[in-house]
């Protein structure tokens, strides 16, 4: 058998390993061409996690130019950031380069401090330059409407930007006095691509929110610079419960067109004092951590006219039963407030009457869950009559009142008409507590052995 050339075996080798070498430059340069991502994966091979990591880094790198003052506010993410999910996750990581920021949804949330940026038109170029298409949303500026003008400019509210089938959700949180961070409500235009984002997935937008101003920190996320909540599990907290309603001012200003209102030196006067009133025992129940909501006819008066009614000369608020600590009367005695009366028992008919400056008092009232209707007790004096007040089973909403943040039931119409009637939006100065509200029921008597105890009159 001929004996082969040594020289020409290595040539031969030499050209097959040259004709391979073109072949996979050729078969890159097709491959780079083709639309799609083509990111060098930390495993070695492409996954979602690296598709999503790199989405996240690339619209990072726009937000840094243009000095966007975000911080992570994805609900899934944040929850992983928890220490005892830090732990759990310990020996479960299977993708350590991006444990956190994917989550197995297609979209992550940023909350943007609105009022520390200056708005650029040049960012949804820079966005489309990084193969970003951007989805605006915008809306009226609730802070510039009153009962003078309803005419909000339009503001940003949501940015959403898309690749690779992912989605950044920008939401600009704005301060409002209170003070407090408020975002408006996502609302897609008739001309809007419904196909555009899985819109029902979003953490935010399906209502208004407020939220308490953030104290950030500034942390790596996989490898990523990112501030977050210093107190990340206050923030999700509030998230589940930041809804908000902003008050009807259109049907106020109707309303006022009918019934003007009062503007004697009295009246404002009382609305001073009732708003200084309703400001110290939000002060006091929030050291509490009690929460509370604005009931009777200071709920009313939001509702009705956007304002305080200056003939009810109180202010009213309700407390869940449940959430009634011991403490609550010393509280607001140190705050100022002398108790005026206290009627009735943690558990049965509970009512607190605190006296504010100038003759405003404030009552709260607490309420009691029955199952299928919630209720609060009221008491004569002179009589030991009880009475109780049914309301259907409402949840808690974020308002605004003299520029003061506070709670009022979320289903507000309900609420108020369970109380006044289907005549509610008709002012009424004759009210008796005992007979006028339309949901009160006589509730037997307390036994006059125990007058001492549960009808107490300062």
């Amino acid at each position: 058998m001929p004996r082969l050339n040594r020289t020409a075996v290595l040539a031969l080798l030499l050209a097959a390993s040259s004709v391979f070498l073109l072949f996979q430059l050729h078969y890159h340069r097709q491959s780079a061409a083709r639309p799609g991502p083509h990111f060098l994966s930390r495993t070695g091979h492409l996954t979602t996690s690296d598709v999503h990591w790199q989405t996240i880094k690339k619209f990072l790198g726009v937000a840094r130019r243009f000095r966007l003052p975000l911080f992570l506010a994805d609900s899934a993410a944040l929850a992983l950031l928890s220490h005892d999910a830090l732990r759990r996750q310990d020996s479960e990581l299977h993708e350590p380069h991006c444990s956190f920021l994917c989550t197995g949804r297609p979209i992550t949330s940023f909350g943007l401090l609105a009022n520390r940026w200056t708005f650029n038109a040049e960012l949804e170029a820079a966005a489309q330059e990084k193969g970003f298409q951007l989805l605006q949303i915008t809306g009226s500026d609730p802070r510039l409407a009153s009962l003078d003008d309803l005419s909000g400019e339009e503001i940003p509210l949501h940015f959403l930007f898309r690749l690779h089938g992912y989605i950044i959700h920008v939401v600009f949180l704005y301060e409002r006095s209170g003070p407090y961070l408020w975002h408006g409500a996502l609302r897609l235009r008739p001309n809007t691509d419904r196909g555009f984002a899985p819109f029902k997935q979003l953490d935010y937008g399906r209502h208004a929110g407020a939220y308490d101003r953030q104290d950030l920190v500034l942390t790596v996320v996989d490898g990523l610079d990112l501030r977050v909540p210093r107190n990340i599990s206050h923030f999700l907290s509030e998230r589940r419960h930041a809804r908000f309603l902003e008050c009807r001012y259109r049907d106020a200003r109707n309303f006022l067109q009918m019934y003007p209102d009062d503007s004697s030196p009295e009246a404002t006067e009382f609305r001073a004092k009732a708003k200084a009133v309703l400001r110290l025992a939000a002060r006091t129940l929030d050291r509490l951590s009690v929460p509370f909501w604005l009931s009777s006819g200071t709920c009313l008066g939001w509702f009705r006219q956007c304002g305080i009614i200056p003939y009810s000369r109180d202010v009213d608020i309700g407390i869940f039963a449940k959430d009634y600590r011991h403490d609550i009367i010393t509280a607001f005695q140190g705050a100022g407030l002398p108790l005026k009366h206290k009627f009735g028992q943690v558990d049965d008919s509970l009512e607190l009457s605190f006296q504010g400056d100038g003759g405003v008092k404030l009552d709260i009232f607490f309420f009691y869950d029955d199952g299928h209707f919630l209720w609060n007790g009221g008491t004569q004096a002179k009589s030991g009559r009880k009475f109780k007040y049914v309301f259907p089973v409402f949840s808690l909403c974020w308002a605004e009142l003299g520029e003061l943040r506070v709670r009022v039931p979320c289903q507000t119409l309900d609420y108020v008409s369970a109380n006044y009637g289907a005549t509610w939006n008709v002012p009424r100065r004759d009210w008796d507590w005992k007979t006028s509200p339309s949901n009160v029921q006589e509730n037997g008597v307390w036994p006059q052995d125990r007058w001492a105890e549960l009808i107490q009159v300062y």
